[in-house]
């Protein structure tokens, strides 16, 4: 017996534990996609699999239970929602993304994984979609049913998906997490990569490793706005704050995130000083400012530093590289860049820098750049050319997206809000949002596309605390069937 075998709706978690025990990172999408091949072969049902491990399964419409016996007027409708997952874990976690099954466990109402991220996002659409190619009893209009890839490092799978091979002029995207909003619109985006050129030299001093954690980090996207630390930035503030009181102080190596568009949550630094008493001094000070400035949004940020007796070939930066990257690192913008002006509470700009690496030749910082208006997108994505080029570097840019535009009249939107507020007896809450959906492909994608963006409550996305409200899952399944019987 599984796990969650005793939960409701019974065949959708036993689905997700099933996907869960498939690594699914992204990239590392081909046996999760293989798996959903696999369900839609034991169903005989009509399935395209692509290059990218993109599925799409094609199912036709079930009238079980319904006056509707034909189906030729009938519109058919897309589902979609993407495989990968955004893999964190705890500082003390030695689970492997990259082979391990996750440790799922149900704690007061909730699921959740063990030491790491769970996978809700997008899981539950994995699960939800594969609970409807395994029943015949439920009454649907003809689906299309979409599983992308890649989603949470830019959207890659959808924008390889062939978009030809959909018919459905209405989309279901199961990627929210907030149960009773609708989303309705989207800011557009793009990863962009700061490349640092450095050269090494050898530096009298003693070598020091300091470390920013205890960070709440989150998506950066739903939570940019809640005024919480990146612990990249903190470190590259700390640096150039470290250097100008010792201007002895060369870096060796940085390092910090996981994923662009996650907010860091620890970072650390190796380098060469001369002057401990300086740095340590600095440090202290630097830490009770922040500490102060994060008081309410990140209590728990610390700063360590210690001497290590590390014998390494691996030289410091020299002065010039050093100098270069320093003042630029330090003076990155991040974070919410503009408010909208027409919707009260809505991040229309912001940028995150979420990867931060060190390699033989060259220091790498890659930001999830977000707008709902594209000339400002475009605007800071040149803002950070001119940064990493006056440090003499280069910057790459891919991974864009288009803003996914309200539309004013929506016959999808009326279905979805009337059917909530009779189900639920509360109006839905119709908004736009400043994280990304792929949406806005499909949208671009497909003339006179219709499409909605909902799912259940998932708290802490993207962070090892991620859980998944079972009773909010439940009920936003039986919200799926309703509405798709009313769409036949």
């Amino acid at each position: 017996m599984g796990a969650l075998e005793s939960l409701q709706p019974s065949k959708v978690f036993n689905f997700f534990e099933e996907i869960a025990a498939i690594p699914h990172g992204s990239k590392n999408t081909k046996l999760i996609s293989d798996y959903v091949v696999s369900v839609a072969k034991r169903h005989n049902l009509k399935y395209i699999q692509d290059d990218s491990n993109n599925v799409v399964v094609y199912m036709d419409a079930c009238f079980t239970g319904t006056d509707v016996s034909d189906a030729n007027d009938m519109d058919t409708v897309i589902l979609q929602g993407h495989l990968d997952m955004v893999c964190e874990k705890t500082d003390d976690s030695d689970f492997d993304f990259s082979c391990e099954g996750l440790r799922l466990n149900v704690e007061d109402g909730f699921l959740k994984a063990e030491g790491t991220t769970l996978g809700g996002d997008d899981g539950i659409a994995v699960a939800y979609m594969l609970a409807l190619m395994d029943s015949d009893d439920i009454p649907h209009p003809p689906l299309e049913l979409v599983f992308t890839v890649d989603e949470e490092i830019g959207m890659l799978g959808a924008q390889a998906f062939d978009m030809s091979t959909l018919s459905g002029k209405k989309l279901l995207n199961i990627d929210s997490e907030d149960e009773g909003h609708l989303l309705v619109s989207c800011a557009g985006g793009a990863t962009a990569t700061l490349h640092f050129p450095i050269l090494r030299r050898g530096a009298q001093g003693d070598k020091y490793r300091i470390v920013v954690s205890g960070l709440k980090g989150g998506h950066s996207g739903v939570e940019i706005d809640k005024g919480r630390a990146n612990a990249d930035i903190v470190l590259g503030k700390l640096l150039q704050s470290i250097f100008f009181v010792d201007d002895t102080m060369r870096v060796i190596t940085v390092r910090g995130g996981l994923k662009d568009n996650a907010i860091p949550v620890k970072a650390e630094a190796f380098i060469v000083s001369k002057n401990e008493t300086e740095v340590k001094t600095e440090v202290s000070r630097f830490l009770e400012e922040y500490r102060e400035s994060y008081k309410d949004a990140d209590p728990d940020l610390s700063i360590t530093i210690e001497k290590v007796n590390v014998n390494s070939d691996v030289y410091p930066l020299d002065e010039a590289a050093n100098l270069s990257f320093v003042m630029a690192y330090g003076s990155l913008p991040n974070g919410v860049i503009k408010m909208s002006e027409d919707i009260e509470g809505l991040v229309q700009t912001s940028l995150n820098l979420g990867i931060m690496d060190t390699f033989s030749e060259e220091i790498t910082l890659s930001f999830s750049v977000r707008s709902s208006v594209n000339k400002e997108k475009e605007a800071l994505i040149v803002e950070l050319a001119a940064i990493v080029q006056s440090a003499g570097g280069t910057m790459t840019v891919e991974g864009e997206y288009p803003a996914w535009e309200y539309k004013e009249e929506s016959k999808l939107r009326d279905v979805m809000t009337a059917k909530y507020e009779e189900m639920f007896q509360e109006k839905m809450v119709v908004e736009a949002i400043h994280a990304g959906v792929e949406c806005g492909l499909f949208v671009d994608s497909i003339e006179g596309l219709d499409a909605v963006s909902f799912g259940p409550n998932i708290y802490d996305i993207h962070t090892p605390k991620e859980r998944l409200d079972i009773a909010s899952t439940e009920r936003t399944w039986n919200f799926i069937l309703a509405v798709l019987k009313d769409l036949m």
